[in-house]
């Protein structure tokens, strides 16, 4: 798992990458090839993203995940 500001911001579930990229910028996640809702409960959590082992097969694809991640939990307030 990687925090900002003691934020989780993203991780990984099986061959999932998860990022914490908040309610305003869900739809534009989900917008990118090879994201969809996270589900883990059942229920989709808006905000949260998985992104397929597709989307993240070059280091530009996964440098961007993380800047996503990691730009949103910055605009937290710090744990």
């Amino acid at each position: 798992m990687l925090h900002g500001a003691g934020n989780m911001c993203c991780g990984i579930l099986q061959d999932d990458m998860i990022v914490r990229v908040g309610a305003e910028g869900h739809a534009d996640a989900l917008a990118q090839p090879h994201a969809r809702p996270m589900d883990f409960t059942g229920k989709a959590m808006k905000g949260m993203v998985y992104v397929g082992q597709e989307g993240l097969e070059s280091d530009d694809d996964l440098e961007s995940w993380l800047q996503r991640g990691l730009s949103f939990t910055l605009s937290l307030p710090a744990k």
